[in-house]
């Protein structure tokens, strides 16, 4: 069962150090056995019962089992996490939210997500085989700065070795098929990771495989290839892994975490255009595609210092550095024609998206003597990141370079009342931040216009506030405050400038998104059952959306108000070995379409997910296991759009059987296991006019998968 637990968007703003969430599991009658988890990505030492808000952890067993169904770490995400929107089931994650907005993807805090140039390949970074767990922290918060407007989900890697136990680590190796073992459609996943405590040094390395092939649907037709946005189908992914640590002695250590992430597809396949008049989706056929084929590649790195014993308090120190490339499929774009270069028509090009990024966090953490139950927690983290995008083929910057600095000091404050059975929490975050663009010239296309240069800045001081209550043993009661921000896409605004004589510093409106989660909640975790409910609203006074134009999608700035309501609960049943479970999101989503900063027209499917139910069994007998799980997204019509535009819904069905012995697990899965033909909610929902862009889901796939540990 997806655990959700409590974490406070209050107390988020402190820097990487862990919180525990508890688990109580009945282990007889008379006794409870408590688990402790830790939560990397709260950024505080804080126990669950002092922070109201909600998160949900994805163990390394779920992660592990469920990444056999397609070997992609926000997969699993989107399959276990209810208010998470049904992914794309492409490289492209374009339209993909958590509570309706965009989420901050992270590697051990580093940041993934691209916010000045969007181009939604933030969710394939790192090979799921090197992460320990995933945490997704719901709703808008200031936790690690800009981007977290839906909420964030942090990726924690394999930990380091422990001392004593010699070598340590894991073997992986699946086999997977389309339901009618169609020889172009198999799948291949292998990896290997290792580690050892030295003394002094600990060292762990790993590198990761995989290569898809031709993805089915469930009337056995080969699924369309997306060659402007990347596909995953048809691709090769490489993964490297590494991690170092040194003991500095007392409670002091310094660890260094690096990985590199590239999937290249193979280009084996070309697009035929469906028919949305037939109900006939696209599909493929064998062909070279023109150009370079889509491609992302990702370093992301990090060296952490913690000292949990300075004057009575944990110091926490983390420089982390990013650098992201993903390369897009090409045409010969209207957007991309030059006569200067080609006649008009004949011009072929493709776009990249490049960013850096380098940050530095520091925080200090401390209960406060003189003040009985108050911690007190502060820092600074600092921010740049430098982002452009390239047109490859011909060397012209689409984007000009766009240079983002912040400086962002925090405090925050917790006080526990009445024997700890109350917390009040409230702190605040001051983001200072520049954006630079030196002068550009725009494409040919938009003019072309010579745009003058300028460093628009902003200030703004970011708020949370939250009380939890532990209202009787198991029963916990909270609820919080909290903002969170992020840009509109800069890079969309710049590219698409078509009037003469601007600059950047009057034009551009670099006011942040500003989008709050106001969230109440309640829990319960005692013996065999557990459950909990919340009710969360958000709005954004001048948000960012997504609109279609002329077959490319703008950036409007438009009040936006979202609020949903979740609810889970797991059972373990008399029957021994038995748990049942379950999930529910419900999300609504409304836009201000006349600028009356009154919401009148809900949010289309480029902007919102279904409401869904998500089902499941676990049975386990000795070394047999067994997990069957649905997930219903259900149909959807959309107030003041086109009816076109509705979701029929469908609903899918996974299935494992697993075997653990001494010499490792294997495991028998299948997604999609009735073979279910259907055609994915960003098809049905967006560009609803479109034969090119009309996909069917991946049919029924069989995976056969061995590990060991060790």
């Amino acid at each position: 069962m997806n655990r959700f637990i409590g974490v406070s968007a209050a107390a988020l703003l402190a820097m990487s150090a862990t919180a525990t969430a508890q688990e109580n599991e009945a282990a007889t009658d008379e006794t409870k056995v408590e688990q402790t988890i830790i939560v990397t990505a709260s950024r505080t030492t804080l126990p669950p019962s002092a922070l109201p808000n909600t998160i949900q952890i994805i163990s390394d067993e779920e992660l592990s089992l469920q990444a056999q169904l397609t070997g992609s770490a926000v997969d699993v995400v989107s399959t276990l996490v209810p208010s998470f929107s049904p992914t794309r089931e492409k490289l492209s994650g374009a339209g993909e939210s958590l509570r309706g907005r965009k989420p901050l993807y992270l590697i051990d805090g580093v940041p993934q997500s691209n916010p000045l140039r969007d181009g939604s390949r933030e969710g394939h970074t790192i090979d799921p085989f090197f992460i320990d767990r995933v945490e997704v922290i719901f709703g808008s918060n200031a936790i690690q700065g800009i981007g977290a407007t839906g909420g964030v989900v942090n990726y924690v890697t394999a930990p380091a070795a422990k001392e004593g136990e010699g070598w340590t680590g894991k073997l992986m190796g699946q086999i997977s098929a389309s339901n009618d073992f169609q020889g172009d459609g198999y799948d291949y996943r292998a990896g290997a990771l290792a580690g050892r405590d030295f003394g002094l040094l600990d060292v762990t390395l790993g590198i990761a495989k995989q290569k898809r092939g031709a993805f089915y649907s469930g009337d056995g037709r080969r699924i369309g290839v997306d060659g402007a946005q990347g596909e995953l189908q048809d691709s090769e992914s490489l993964s490297f892994f590494g991690k170092a640590g040194i003991d500095l002695g007392g409670a002091r250590r310094l660890e260094l975490m690096a990985q590199h992430f590239e999937l290249e597809g193979d280009g084996d396949y070309v697009l035929v255009n469906g028919s949305r008049a037939t109900n006939t989706p696209t599909t493929t056929v064998r062909g070279q595609q023109e150009g370079i084929i889509p491609t992302n590649k990702v370093l992301t790195s990090s060296l952490t210092y913690t000292d949990q014993d300075v004057l009575g308090g944990t110091l926490t120190g983390q420089l982390f550095y990013q650098d992201f490339e993903a390369i897009y499929g090409g045409g010969s774009f209207a957007s991309f024609q030059d006569p200067r270069i080609a006649p008009v028509g004949t011009l072929f090009d493709q776009s990249a998206n490049n960013s850096e990024k380098k940050g530095l966090r520091v925080s200090y953490e401390r209960e406060m003597d003189a003040v009985p139950g108050l911690r007190v927690m502060g820092g600074l983290d600092v921010l740049n990141d430098k982002t452009y995008q390239e047109l490859v083929l011909t060397g012209r910057n689409w984007v000009p370079e766009t240079e983002f600095t912040s400086y962002a000091p925090f405090l925050q404050l917790n006080q526990a009342l009445w024997g700890e059975r109350i917390h009040l929490s409230a702190g605040l975050r001051h983001e200072i931040a520049k954006l630079k663009v030196n002068d550009y010239e725009t494409l040919y296309s938009y003019g072309p216009q010579q745009v003058g240069g300028g460093e628009p800045e902003f200030e703004k001081t970011l708020i949370n506030a939250g009380v939890t209550v532990e209202v009787i043993d198991g029963l916990t009661a909270y609820t919080s405050y909290a903002e969170g921000f992020t840009m509109a896409d800069v890079g969309r605004i710049l590219r698409g400038v078509e009037t003469p004589g601007q600059d950047v510093d009057t034009f551009l409106n670099v006011e942040p998104v500003i989008s709050d989660n106001t969230e109440i909640g309640l829990e319960w975790r005692r013996g065999p059952l557990s459950a909990s409910a919340a009710y969360f609203w958000s709005k954004s006074e001048l948000g960012s959306i997504l609109v279609l134009r002329n077959d490319v999608f703008e950036v409007e700035r438009r009040r936006t108000e979202i609020d949903g309501l979740e609810l889970s609960g797991a059972w373990d049943t008399p029957l021994d070995g038995l748990r049942l479970s379950g999930g529910y999101a419900m999300l609504n989503g409304r836009t201000d379409t006349n600028n009356d900063n009154r919401v009148d027209t809900d949010l289309d499917g480029a902007n919102i997910s279904p409401d869904r139910v998500n089902l499941a069994a676990d049975y386990s007998a000795g070394p047999y296991s067994v997990r069957v799980q649905t997930r219903s997204y259900l149909d959807r019509t959309f107030d003041g759009l086109a009816a076109n535009t509705d979701f029929d819904g469908y609903t899918l069905a996974d299935a494992f059987l697993r075997y653990s012995a001494g010499f490792g697990d294997i495991t028998l899965s299948a997604s999609n296991l009735f073979d279910k033909q259907y055609v994915t909610y960003d098809s049905q929902t967006v560009q609803p006019t479109s034969n090119t862009r009309f996909f069917a889901g991946r049919g029924r796939v069989i995976a056969l998968a061995f590990e060991k540990k060790f």
